[in-house]
């Protein structure tokens, strides 16, 4: 349980640009051995600072057929946040 709502996101404004790219890319190759997408989803989005900018990164991190996948797994309310990322 998360005692505090931004998720860390005090301690991700003080990491240089590498260091947020280094822990996208730790929770991608979490997602590839199952963390679920939604979760990926936030979490880039607070590591990154910015939905924006979560979005830049999973889409440099994640391959044109893994973001694909992960459109055709989701429907209803995932589905649109997947496709607000991965699109």
């Amino acid at each position: 349980m998360f005692l505090n709502d931004d998720l860390g996101g005090a301690l991700y404004k003080t990491w240089s640009s590498n260091q947020r790219r280094d822990e996208i890319a730790r929770l991608v190759e979490g997602y590839r051995n199952g963390l679920p997408i939604g979760i990926l989803c936030k979490m880039a989005e607070t590591v990154a600072g910015s939905r924006k900018r979560g979005r830049k990164y999973l889409q440099e991190l994640l391959t044109a057929e893994e973001r694909q996948a992960a459109m055709e797994k989701n429907t209803g309310g995932m589905l649109l946040l997947v496709k607000e990322f991965l699109r």
